[in-house]
């Protein structure tokens, strides 16, 4: 039985003959990047109610650190905390529907699970901070147990929880296609990227595939204009990323925003805007450090 004490939520799993039991470690850090997408095209609305798409996504040397400390427990509990107050510690965390998700998968002893969160992705920012700190536990859980999951099982259940999770799992320079999910490893590039994103605009997914949908069903033109379609739909909504366009017009919305990137190129500090420069491309997905 997992409970988790601070939501007084039950979550029963299936018990077979077999048990596994944890390497006893009790510290995993796991280090998880954020992406950028390098372009981001929507190929057509699924059934699912998702949108498939097209991009080329990356992984760069901006990080969250995710503790795993785990030990024998009489039932399972699963406690996160961190750093960041504009995330949840509950059950509306992906990291804790990950968790979850892989108890369910692999049959272990209960455990006393606590995660720490070192947030430095900004949130609701395009840059995959949800998705590469869900991949990175499952990574992390996996080791810890002494790796009863292959890649592909890693996968099956990444896809489960998020379209970016399968990327960041992996990391690196690939082509995404379907939900986000199919991956088809490119050629690695290091090249310098910046940051720039508005201090107080966060955009969900779900708002910039919403507008993105209202935008095209109204005839909306330009659209050919943008290497990002998403950009294209939320931009004419928000002073913010017209102050960033019309400041830098060759730089670039990651994913669905709210945040904006350039290649080889600095962002001047900025009232109002968190701006990170010298930023790097890097080969690796979430990993075990």
């Amino acid at each position: 039985m997992i409970n988790n004490y601070s939501q007084g939520k039950k979550h029963m799993i299936s018990k077979n003959d077999f048990l596994m039991e944890g390497t006893g470690k009790g510290k995993i850090v796991i280090q998880c990047p954020a992406k950028i997408n390098l372009d981001l095209k929507i190929t057509s609305k699924r059934a699912d109610g998702f949108h498939n798409i097209k991009s080329v996504m990356q992984t760069i040397n901006l990080y969250d650190y995710l503790t795993l400390r785990a030990e024998p427990a009489e039932q399972f509990e699963i406690n996160l905390s961190g750093t960041s107050n504009e995330i949840p510690y509950n059950e509306k965390n992906l990291i804790y529907k990950a968790i979850l998700l892989f108890i369910e998968r692999v049959n272990i002893f209960p455990y006393k699970i606590d995660v720490y969160i070192e947030k430095n992705i900004p949130v609701s920012a395009g840059l995959a901070g949800g998705s590469t700190n869900a991949a990175g536990i499952l990574k992390g859980l996996n080791v810890f147990f002494e790796n009863p999951l292959s890649d592909k099982n890693l996968h099956e259940l990444c896809a489960k929880l998020g379209s970016d999770l399968n990327f960041c799992l992996e990391g690196g320079r690939q082509l995404t296609t379907g939900r986000g999910e199919i991956l088809e490893v490119l050629p690695f590039e290091e090249f310098e990227v910046s940051l720039i994103k508005p201090l107080h605009l966060g955009i969900s997914a779900k708002e910039a595939y919403t507008k993105f949908s209202q935008k095209l069903s109204k005839g909306k033109t330009g659209r050919k204009d943008f290497k990002n379609d998403l950009e294209w739909a939320v931009v004419d909504d928000y002073k913010e990323l017209q102050t960033i366009k019309t400041l830098y017009p060759d730089s670039m919305m990651s994913g669905s925003g709210s945040s904006f990137f350039m290649i080889n190129g600095k962002f001047q500090p900025l009232e109002g805007y968190l701006v990170k420069n010298g930023l790097k491309t890097i080969p690796d997905g979430v990993k075990v450090i």
